[in-house]
C-alpha cells in the first residue's frame, strides 16, 4: 500500500514573496507553504522569468530537480553555473517532489534541507513505489502552475522528464495536461521497470531535445542509451560527474542554437 502523500489541502495558507532584481529584471517569486503528511497538496514552487514588451517569448520549463535534492536546491544549482545569455531566455518553474526524502541525501553538506524524491524503488530500479502518485503530482503542478513548452530534469528528475512524452502519448501519464514538446535532460537515464520502459520507449520520441552527458558520471552509460529513443537529440558533452555543469564555448553555442530552435517552432506555432 502506497504512503500517504505529503501534499497541501486547498484550505492551507500560503506566503507568496516577490522580489525584484532591478539589474536583469528577473523576477523570483518564492512560494513556501505549510507541509501537511497526511493530505494531498499543491506544491512548493520557486519560479523566476520576466519578459519585456519587445522580447521573444521565454521558453517556459517545469523543472524536476534530483534525488532527495529541492526545488530551491536545483534554482541555485542551475542559476548559479548557467550563464546570463542563456537563463534570460528560459522562464523556469522549480517545484519540490512530493514525497520527502526517506533516506540520506547525497547533497546533505553541500546545501540545506529538506529534500525530497519523485518516487522510491528497489535496487534494480525495475519496482517502483508511489509512481502513479508522482505523475498525478506533475499533472497537478503542470495545470495549476502551466502552460509549460517542456521540461528541464536532473537525475531522477531527468529520468522522469525523459518518459513522460512517451507515457503521456500512450495515455498513461499527463492526460489533461498540454502536450510536452521540449526537453532538457541532465543526467538522465530510462526508466527499466518492463512495463513502464515499454509504453514510454515504444515509439521514437519527437520532441526536440537537448542532452548533458558528464565523462565521469555513472549514469553516462545509461544516459547515452536514452540518446536511442530520441529523434535527432543534441548532446552536450562536458568533462564532469552526476552534477549539472557549466558550459564551454561550444556547449554554450549549441544550448543557444537549441533555444533559438524552440523559439522559432513556439512563434511558427501561435501565428498560425
Amino acid at each position: 500500500m502506497p504512503r500517504a502523500s505529503p501534499f497541501l489541502g486547498t484550505r492551507d495558507k500560503c506566503l507568496l514573496i516577490c522580489i525584484k532584481d532591478m539589474k536583469s529584471d528577473t523576477q523570483i517569486i518564492h512560494l513556501h507553504k505549510l507541509r501537511d503528511q497526511n493530505n494531498r497538496n499543491k506544491p512548493n514552487i520557486l519560479s523566476m522569468g520576466s519578459e519585456g514588451i519587445n522580447t521573444p517569448r521565454k521558453i517556459r520549463f517545469l523543472c524536476l530537480h534530483g534525488f532527495r535534492t529541492s526545488a530551491e536546491i536545483f534554482n541555485k544549482q542551475v542559476t548559479g553555473k548557467w550563464p546570463e545569455s542563456v537563463l534570460e531566455k528560459l522562464d523556469l518553474v522549480f517545484v519540490d517532489a512530493p514525497f520527502p526524502c526517506r533516506g540520506k541525501s547525497d547533497v546533505e553538506g553541500f546545501f540545506d534541507p529538506p529534500y525530497y524524491e519523485w518516487f522510491q524503488f528497489n535496487k534494480d530500479f525495475n519496482e517502483y513505489e508511489n509512481f502513479d502518485e508522482c505523475l498525478a503530482y506533475i499533472e497537478d503542478c503542470m495545470i495549476e502552475h502551466g502552460p509549460f513548452d517542456g521540461l528541464l530534469g536532473f537525475s531522477q528528475g531527468a529520468i522522469l522528464s525523459a518518459a513522460l512524452p512517451g507515457l503521456q502519448a500512450n495515455g498513461m501519464a499527463l492526460t489533461k495536461a498540454p502536450k510536452i514538446n521540449f526537453l532538457i535532460i541532465i543526467g538522465g537515464a530510462k526508466l527499466k521497470n518492463p512495463l513502464l520502459a515499454e509504453k514510454a520507449y515504444s515509439l521514437p520520441i519527437q520532441c526536440p531535445s537537448i542532452h548533458f552527458l558528464g565523462e565521469t558520471d555513472f549514469l553516462k552509460p545509461y544516459g547515452t542509451q536514452l540518446l536511442e529513443s530520441f529523434i535527432e537529440p543534441l548532446v552536450i558533452h562536458h568533462p564532469k560527474g552526476h552534477t549539472i555543469p557549466r558550459f564551454d564555448e561550444n556547449g554554450l553555442k549549441n544550448m543557444l542554437s537549441f533555444i533559438e530552435r524552440m523559439q522559432e517552432q513556439i512563434t511558427g506555432v501561435e501565428k498560425l
